[in-house]
């Protein structure tokens, strides 16, 4: 067995942070759903074992892996400090990760989707913004695990550049939207985007949602490129602002470049704006996540 399988040897130290983690996951996620349930007027569970809101089912499954991805930055960087150390320190970057989660919906709601009410489309079964407000979660959650990342220790100075990183999230997701939503009104003689989402044009919306993820994957990219600076607070926002964005706008070049290259002959946009389709809307989804991987891959190395 030994000659087949070759393991690599692990302490008993290791298991005992591995059990406080998981348990401190678990917990912070039974806050999520609890927090969750108490802006809504019925219980997750109605909603989703009485209701069968399947719309419901997408956003909070959305809220909690945007936790468990922000959750994965904080596990194992408290190792060899002590285990009430350890725990204390999940407990603290786990409730900033929620209020910052939690915010981020709030914001994406009222800033960036500010003509959908979100929460009442939700309870209507709306799929194709249950599926924008799911990714809208993730993308939030991926650009705040990358910043956790990208800081040093648990100090203050950690605490205040993972929170006021958070206006990089926004930028992002606000510009981006706004360029696509401008986008959508030259070529379908001045509609609406979040007009068309309202309508549940699903198309649009695993588009856009694939757009909202490539973006926050590629965003990513910008601790790789930027160094930290404890104690600069207004330099480490401004850095990532204008690195996120330029990285933002060159994804978005380039799926549009490989869209041509791919359907060519085929006049992708009104497949997915006028005509619904469904497989075009997927192909552009991979488009934006492969080459966001594919970016993140070499900055990575």
């Amino acid at each position: 067995m030994d000659a087949l399988v070759k393991l690599v040897p692990l302490t008993s130290e290791i298991w005992g942070y591995l059990a406080i983690d998981v348990f401190l996951a678990l917990l912070l996620l039974l806050v999520m759903k609890w927090l969750t349930g108490m802006v809504r007027k019925n219980s997750v569970a109605e909603e989703l074992g009485v209701k069968d809101n399947f719309a419901f089912g997408i956003s909070i499954a959305g809220g909690m892996l945007s936790l468990c991805i922000v959750l994965s930055s904080v596990v194992g960087r408290h190792i060899g400090i002590g285990f009430q150390e350890a725990a204390l320190g999940m407990v603290q970057f786990g409730v900033v990760g929620i209020l910052l989660v939690k915010f981020g919906r709030f914001a994406h709601d009222k800033l960036v989707l500010n003509r959908v009410d979100t929460m009442a489309m939700i309870s209507d079964r709306s799929v194709s913004i249950a599926l924008v407000d799911a990714a809208s979660l993730i993308a939030s959650a991926i650009i705040l695990r990358s910043i956790m990342l990208w800081v040093d220790g648990s100090d203050m100075n950690a605490i205040i550049a993972i929170v006021t990183g958070f206006t990089v999230v926004l930028t992002i997701l606000l510009v981006m939207t706004r360029i696509l939503e401008a986008r959508y009104a030259k070529g379908n003689q001045n509609d609406s985007f979040q007009g068309a989402l309202r309508k549940g044009q699903l198309a649009l919306a695993i588009e856009h949602s694939g757009n909202l993820l490539g973006t926050a994957m590629i965003v990513s990219v910008s601790r790789f490129l930027l160094e930290y600076n404890p104690a600069g607070y207004v330099s480490n926002v401004t850095g990532w602002i204008i690195v996120s964005i330029a990285l933002a706008v060159l994804l978005h070049l380039l799926v549009l470049l490989s869209k041509y290259i791919i359907l060519y002959g085929m006049n992708f946009r009104q497949e997915v704006d006028q005509q619904h389709n469904v497989g075009v809307a997927c192909l552009g989804f991979t488009l934006s996540l492969g080459i966001a991987l594919i970016v993140q891959g070499i900055f990575a190395v």
